[in-house]
């Protein structure tokens, strides 16, 4: 299972540090191992939470989502998005950009600093959208439950989400935007900053109402379709597979995923800068890094690890509340990459022990919590075995 998961990003990673101690030595080789750890420490939340999302897709949409979404992030994200936001900020083409990046990497670096206030107004609006959706939905399943209740009962308001964003933004622009941290010092980026916001905002609005939408309706006509099958298999005497989603809710899902991927991508490719100001060991490193976050998602998915440890989305979510904090708290003061990743690392890991302490005591009290929870394991995986 590891081997079949895992293989590719085994295979990228010996290829990719071969090739780097083989085209710029033994210096390029330790600067893009460092930056592999770095987006994966970086990126574990992502995995969990596009875990999440995954397994409501069939098996081909999860291929699609390790082939075409890898190009889309290692190529899309870790190589040509850096280019792009040098070629927007310096009002220069894209080849002007990568002769930029490889000729004078200073001023690239500056160029990239100088985006960051709309890069982390885009990103934080949109991971907050995210974590909002998530506490402020009435969920059976409660990790904190002190503050989730509370915190449901007010999600019945409609549009809270959405005004609580607004509101973060606001005070973000009045605050931090008023002294953002570009190149030269300080400067005024508040008009910057809201812009920015907004389109965050609605790209998460777009993005994810259209795939909602799609899943809404393709899970009605395909819970017909399962009652079909539930029928046939009773009649023939086969198990009953789970239906997973296909057609256009799936792309509109796998469109989310590939928006959601880019916004945590927003720290990994800035953070980077803090080591290297190379253009292509940033994109080895980074891709390489994105390379394990996808095989870890896709384990996680068939080993149906969600399910056994159900408060590891919670966790997940929380890691994105405080990264979708901590890129708008960067738009003028600066926050090291490892404070970043430890949080998340943090409140995943507590998420996984507070998860393996409620399947003991589930265990240790025979309930029929626990066996229900394992045949759903076992119907959902049927669906990723097949990836």
């Amino acid at each position: 299972m590891v081997l079949r998961t895992f293989g590719w990003s085994f295979a990228v990673t010996a290829l990719g540090l071969a090739f780097a101690a083989w085209q710029w030595g033994w210096e390029a080789f330790g600067i893009v191992l460092i930056l592999s750890v770095l987006e994966i420490s970086l990126s574990f939340d992502n995995a969990v939470v596009n875990a999440g999302v995954l397994k409501k897709m069939n098996a081909f949409w999860q291929r699609i989502f390790l082939t075409l979404g890898i190009l889309i992030a290692v190529f899309g994200m870790r190589l040509v998005f850096p280019v792009v936001i040098v070629a927007i900020s310096a009002k220069v083409g894209p080849v002007e950009a990568v002769r930029l990046a490889l000729d004078d990497p200073g001023r690239y670096q500056d160029l990239v600093t100088d985006a960051h206030p709309a890069i982390a107004a885009f990103g934080g609006m949109f991971l907050l959208m995210i974590f909002l959706e998530f506490i402020l939905e009435d969920r059976e399943i409660k990790w904190l439950a002190w503050l989730e209740r509370p915190l449901a009962k007010l999600g019945k308001i409609d549009m809270l989400a959405v005004c609580l964003a607004l509101i973060a933004l606001l005070a973000t622009a009045l605050t931090f935007a008023g002294h953002a941290h570009v190149s030269t010092g300080h400067a005024d980026k508040t008009a910057t900053v809201l812009l920015s916001g907004v389109a965050g905002l609605i790209t998460y609005l777009v993005v994810g109402g259209l795939s909602g939408f799609f899943e809404d309706r393709l899970e009605e006509e395909e819970e017909h379709e399962h009652e079909e099958e539930e029928e046939r298999a009773r009649a023939e005497g086969r198990p009953v597979s789970a239906v997973a989603l296909a057609g256009k809710a799936a792309f509109f899902l796998f469109l989310y995923l590939e928006v959601l991927d880019a916004s945590f991508s927003f720290d990994g490719v800035i953070g980077a800068f803090a080591i290297t100001n190379h253009i292509f060991w940033m994109a080895l490193g980074l891709g390489i890094g994105a390379m394990y976050v996808r095989s870890l998602t896709v384990y996680l998915v068939r080993q149906g690890t969600l399910d056994d440890y159900v408060y590891l989305e919670h966790g997940a979510h929380y890691a994105i509340g405080a990264l979708a904090a901590i890129l708008l708290i960067t738009i003028q003061h600066q926050i090291s990459e490892i404070i970043t990743g430890l949080i998340g690392v943090v409140l995943i890991a507590a998420s996984f022990l507070a998860s393996v302490r409620r399947n003991k005591t589930l265990e240790a009290s025979g309930t029929d919590d626990a066996r229900d929870a394992r045949d759903e394991r076992d119907e959902k995986a049927e669906v990723a075995s097949g990836a």
